[in-house]
């Protein structure tokens, strides 16, 4: 029975993980389209004044941190696994 739980809980991490890289490739698939046009057309209507530059750092912004959310805590080990982690560490330890 606690195989199975376990089985489950683990499906149910890996579709949480899949939606949320789905969700980022998703944002940077938008941004890469729309920012062109944003550029296009401040260059084509008012090429004097360049206000492309506060979408393009503001949603590279928002963009990064999505990243960082999906990708980068992991890598840099401070993501919500720690939690995880330190409960089986103290399960195990005998002491």
């Amino acid at each position: 029975m606690e195989s199975n739980f376990t089985e489950q809980q683990r499906f149910y991490k890996a579709q949480k993980r899949v939606k949320k890289i789905k969700g980022f490739y998703t944002h940077l698939s938008v941004y890469c389209i729309i920012i062109p046009v944003i550029i296009f057309t401040n260059l084509k209507f008012e090429p004097h004044f360049h206000w492309f530059w506060f979408s393009v750092c503001g949603w590279g912004t928002g963009l990064f941190f999505h990243w960082l959310s999906v990708f980068g805590f992991n890598l840099l080990g401070l993501g919500k696994d720690w939690e995880e982690k330190k409960i089986q560490e103290f399960m195990n330890d005998k002491n």
